[in-house]
């Protein structure tokens, strides 16, 4: 009987590999920067034509090649980056498998010219049906230029099933521009059928991404920075309003390498809670050093996708970091005062009377309003670190150790009798519902609902989180008899609504008896809030909430926040707002609603006529 089991012949045996690391144009574009980079290029210059299908050129200055290392590259496992076991758990080149010259040779022609330094002439080697057909003595330029041709002539299949030109054309602009932004010290040229797409010289990540994203988005980035001793972290988010329908401009690069990581991403999206609806993500770009070998890069021939060691401390580690640059960022909306509208005051309220106009957009600032001080005299940023303070009572004097918050100038110190401002500024309250303050920068509003919710809703989070829960004690319990299904969802959520502070005993027969509220709820309510607390559970879990601290901790805030309508007294609308940047989101509530918008001076000055 015949053998059925054979080896495969070279040539198939190299197409069916190539396969595996050259997927369409871009796949080559991004192989050969990758060589082009270990070389130590410090100028790359990219050139297609057909969007790759007939031409990728890459030309570099780097070390070069020597006559003997140009005919070994294309044999497929042929390496200058790693020797041993031990070099493959430490890898600090973007290449290292051997594989991308040999799989190009197989799907391609391809013609290479390298030189050294001290070198008086290079070496041209020119490829065909993967067999080096010329070798020969060439007058260049120090470094590697690599001509691929005819891509896939040979794999009709593969060529029948690549994209339009566009298409194709795209993902290699994508390529070349990670790759351009990862390395900003590098020079970059990008050319299509004779068009530059793309020419910038050394520089830094700023005005790298200026250089490929233009002025308004850099403009729009908030600077995130941590460093640690198995980590190093750096890089830019994107204010709401930089946010996209895709997740087309999210960059993160490790150790140089652009990769994928719904680890990262998670946590970067966690970050802006409820900044940005759930149709839209925000606009990132990280750059993560961590040790090698703390890390696993060859997980597939793409290497785009790495394993962390400790997955959870590097997802807390950028959600942390992320946290605190939109914390320490302002990102208040300015809101521009209709074309043709009045502002009238009368009746201490303020009002503005609608007319046939079109509204100007929201814009972000991105400058810090709000810092601390302590009576030590340290200054750092409110929510640097996220820290919640705790309160007896949501709105009360505040009897812990004194702060002072300043309001771009406008200061509130320490007093024996609570807090009180230091200058003349006063704090209003608009129909009951609005809290206006002067700043520096013009008006600050702020909605006093959302802004407790925005309170409470963390607070609980960090009972949940801390497990120290703060109740009073009712003087005379509360029996309160509730629907079938109302006493079996208390019963569930028992132990959760004891960490907020509620303590309720099961009496039988669909009744509990309520001997406790949280200190937020004001005596009086603690029936209403408690069947309230239980109406919003059901709804947020109809509408998909399933973690339950976070459901209960919504519901909560919503039912016990103060309401609009409720009147305040300046002390209540200062402790108030003084709470609301200890948060570590002061800028929307638990549901995405913003909490305080800005009236820009020069907006005001503008309607007033003044120049």
């Amino acid at each position: 009987m015949a053998r059925k089991i054979q080896i495969m012949a070279p040539e198939l045996a190299n197409k069916i590999a190539a396969g595996e690391v050259i997927q369409r144009p871009a796949s080559v574009v991004k192989e050969l920067i990758e060589n082009s980079i270990d070389a130590g290029a410090t100028r790359i210059h990219v050139h297609v034509r057909e969007a790759g299908k007939s031409l990728i050129h890459v030309i570099d200055d780097g070390e070069g090649m020597s006559d003997e290392d140009a005919s070994m590259a294309f044999r497929r496992h042929a390496t200058s980056k790693i020797r041993t076991t031990d070099d493959l758990e430490h890898i600090v080149t973007l290449g290292f498998r051997g594989e991308a010259l040999a799989s190009i040779a197989a799907v391609s022609h391809v013609e290479m010219k390298t030189r050294q330094h001290g070198d008086d002439l290079g070496t041209l080697i020119r490829i065909e049906n993967d067999e080096i057909r010329e070798r020969s003595k060439v007058s260049c330029d120090v470094g590697t230029s690599i001509a691929v041709k005819n891509l896939f002539y040979n794999t009709p299949a593969r060529r029948n099933f690549l994209k339009t030109n566009q298409t194709e054309l795209r993902n290699i602009t994508d390529v070349v521009v990670r790759y351009a932004l990862a390395y900003p010290g590098l020079g970059w040229k990008y050319t299509s059928d004779n068009e530059v797409l793309i020419d910038v010289k050394s520089s830094n990540y700023v005005q790298r991404i200026q250089n490929i994203f233009g002025k308004r988005t850099t403009e729009l980035l908030l600077e995130v920075k941590e460093e640690l001793e198995f980590l190093s972290l750096y890089g830019f988010i994107g204010t709401p309003e930089l946010a996209r329908k895709n997740r087309a401009e999210h960059y993160i690069f490790l150790n140089g390498r652009f990769i994928y990581s719904k680890l990262i991403s998670h946590a970067v999206f966690q970050a802006y809670e409820h900044l940005l609806t759930s149709s839209v993500f925000p606009f990132f770009i990280l750059y993560l050093t961590i040790n090698p070998r703390k890390i696993d890069v060859n997980v597939h021939p793409s290497k785009y996708e790495v394993k962390f060691e400790n997955e959870s401390d590097i997802f807390k580690i950028v959600l942390s970091a992320v946290r605190r640059a939109l914390a320490e960022g302002d990102i208040i909306p300015n809101v521009s005062i209709r074309e043709g509208s009045a502002v009238e005051q009368g009746d201490s309220m303020v009002r503005t009377k609608k007319q046939n106009s079109t509204s100007h957009p929201i814009q972000y600032s991105t400058v810090p309003i709000f810092s601390i001080k302590t009576e030590h005299g340290l200054h750092q940023q409110l929510t640097q670190r996220g820290i919640i303070l705790g309160y007896e009572e949501s709105i009360a004097p505040v009897s812990h150790p004194h702060i002072t918050v300043d309001f771009e100038g406008n200061q509130i110190i320490p007093h024996s009798g609570g807090l009180q401002y230091a200058s003349s500024q006063t704090l209003w309250q608009v129909h009951n519902k609005y809290i206006i303050s002067s700043i520096k920068s013009g008006l600050m509003i702020v909605d006093q609902h959302v802004a407790h919710e925005r309170i409470l809703y963390e607070r609980v989070l960090n009972n949940f989180q801390n497990s120290l829960p703060t109740s009073q004690q009712l003087l005379f319990p509360e029996t309160i008899e509730l629907h079938p299904s109302e006493y079996a969802l208390v019963k569930e959520l028992q132990p959760y609504l004891a960490q907020i502070g509620f303590v309720v005993k099961l009496f039988g027969k669909n009744t509990v008896v309520l001997e406790g509220i949280p200190a937020d709820v004001r005596i009086g309510n603690e029936r209403k809030i408690l069947q309230e607390v239980l109406d919003e559970y059901k709804a947020n879990e109809h509408a998909g909430i399933r973690d339950i601290h976070d459901n209960l901790a919504k519901s909560f805030a919503c039912k016990a926040a103060i309401k609009a309508g409720d009147p305040l007294t300046s002390q209540e609308m200062l402790v108030l707002i003084e709470q609301l940047f200890l948060t570590k989101m002061p800028y929307v509530c638990p549901h995405g609603r913003p909490v305080l918008i800005k009236i820009p001076l020069e907006e005001l000055d503008k309607r007033f006529g003044r120049t």
